[in-house]
């Protein structure tokens, strides 16, 4: 019987496990198909605090370094299932080996939806990003392209629009999805352009980007291509479990969920801000929570 299981291996997560750790617990972390979650495919951070500047892998090892030098233990499957019989979970992993636990914390993150165009996978974090806060600085006054027309997209245009010398808002429908006010101060930025009715069908460079190429056959010259179209919260092996909202993220209240014992930290609740340091306090959080749950606090 384990005192708490951590579905998810990304910083919310392990934040979670550090703090428990250094309360006595001893937290297993099952690390899922992507371990140390989506920083490890930053390739630049600096805006999270006491660094600088550092890669999202090296933060991301350091971290996980810490939570297992404090006896956190570390699973690399992935969960299947979760089920509840009266005060215990019963988490199932892809070995199908079943682990008993008093608590479990849900920080499975989410995942961006991909272009699936020609070139994104080969320049991703060498000009593709999926954050404009995480990666915008590296096209401090250069030409950026922005791809989606919802208020994701938008309110990474408007950030770019500051940093940026020209930013190209591709939209494969010829009016935004996005919120009236965002699309106002869209139109008022004299830098952002809207290029209507687009599909990015390739994105073109050498060692970085250098341009994209749209359905309509028009190729323009970007340092760097932000996807912005939406992204999928990994919940699919609790949909039927704890209550979620009609974008399948977690609901939840100060990181407790619809089933006492089951707790959610990071970007898989159903939370507005999407930042590294926020998943880390809600991991902070959430391990608080577990240990007032057990009755250690």
């Amino acid at each position: 019987m384990n005192d708490v299981v951590i579905i998810g291996s990304g910083i919310a997560g392990l934040t979670a496990a550090i703090y428990l750790a250094r309360s006595g617990i001893s937290p297993v972390v099952v690390c899922g198909n992507n371990p140390g979650g989506q920083l490890m495919q930053t390739d630049c951070i600096e805006n999270y605090p006491g660094f600088e500047k550092i890669s999202g892998a090296e933060l991301m090892m350091k971290t996980m370094n810490q939570a297992e030098k404090l006896g956190t233990k570390m699973v690399y499957e992935r969960v299947l299932s979760v089920s509840k019989k009266n005060t215990t979970f019963e988490i199932t992993i892809s070995s199908n080996e079943k682990m008993k636990s008093r608590a479990v914390l849900i920080a499975t993150g989410a995942t961006h939806k991909r272009l699936g165009c020609k070139g994104e996978a080969e320049f991703a974090n060498k000009g593709v990003s999926w954050c404009a806060t995480c990666d915008g600085a590296m096209s401090k006054g250069k030409p950026v392209a922005v791809i989606g027309g919802g208020n994701t997209a938008v309110m990474e245009a408007l950030f770019l629009s500051n940093i940026a010398s020209k930013v190209y808002l591709i939209h494969r429908r010829d009016t935004l999805r996005a919120d009236e006010i965002m699309q106002k101060r869209v139109f008022a930025k004299s830098n952002i352009e809207c290029v209507w009715n687009s599909n990015v069908e390739e994105i073109i460079g050498d060692t970085k980007v250098t341009a994209i190429k749209l359905n309509s056959g028009k190729t323009i010259d970007v340092s760097a291509v932000f996807v912005a179209i939406g992204v999928k919260p990994e919940t699919e092996f609790v949909k039927d479990l704890v209550e979620l909202d009609n974008g399948g993220y977690v609901i939840s209240a100060e990181t407790k969920t619809s089933v006492p014992g089951i707790f959610v930290a990071g970007d898989v609740e159903n939370c507005v801000t999407k930042q590294a340091v926020y998943a880390a306090g809600r991991g902070c959080l959430a391990a608080q929570q577990i240990e007032r749950y057990l009755g250690i606090r």
